[in-house]
């Protein structure tokens, strides 16, 4: 189970950074949603994999520890809030630059050959 668990983390983790590194708005702001995924996931992981365990201290001899539950809801809202911003400024982006760039530059076109031909260069 934890092997998948890692597995997933990994795979939630490459993924969001792969999307990250593109040109585009969109699959940043689905790159930054993965990764925070993944830095959830590996926060709850980190108060250990148990089920039909304790979720406090009590009479088992292991439990689960609740903070990292704590963090990973903390860490959701957070996350909720930073991608509504992050598509806010990035339709704003699209709005102002009519581009999605994300520097708001439009890659470099070469001239097609019918408009070389026209202007008799």
């Amino acid at each position: 189970m934890e092997l998948v668990f890692a597995l997933v983390i990994g795979a939630l983790t490459a993924s969001g950074v792969y999307l990250i590194l593109r040109a585009r708005t969109f699959p940043v702001v689905v790159g930054l949603t993965m990764l925070s995924y993944g830095v959830n996931l590996f926060l709850f992981s980190s108060g250990r994999l148990a089920t039909g365990e304790q979720p406090v201290l009590g009479t088992a001899a292991s439990y689960s520890d609740p903070l990292p539950q704590a963090l990973v809801l903390t860490a959701i809202v957070i996350g909720f809030a930073m991608t509504a911003f992050v598509v806010v400024l990035s339709l704003r982006n699209l709005a102002d630059n009519e581009d999605d760039h994300v520097d708001g530059k439009q890659p470099y076109k070469s001239p097609a050959p019918e408009e070389e031909e026209v202007t008799g260069k």
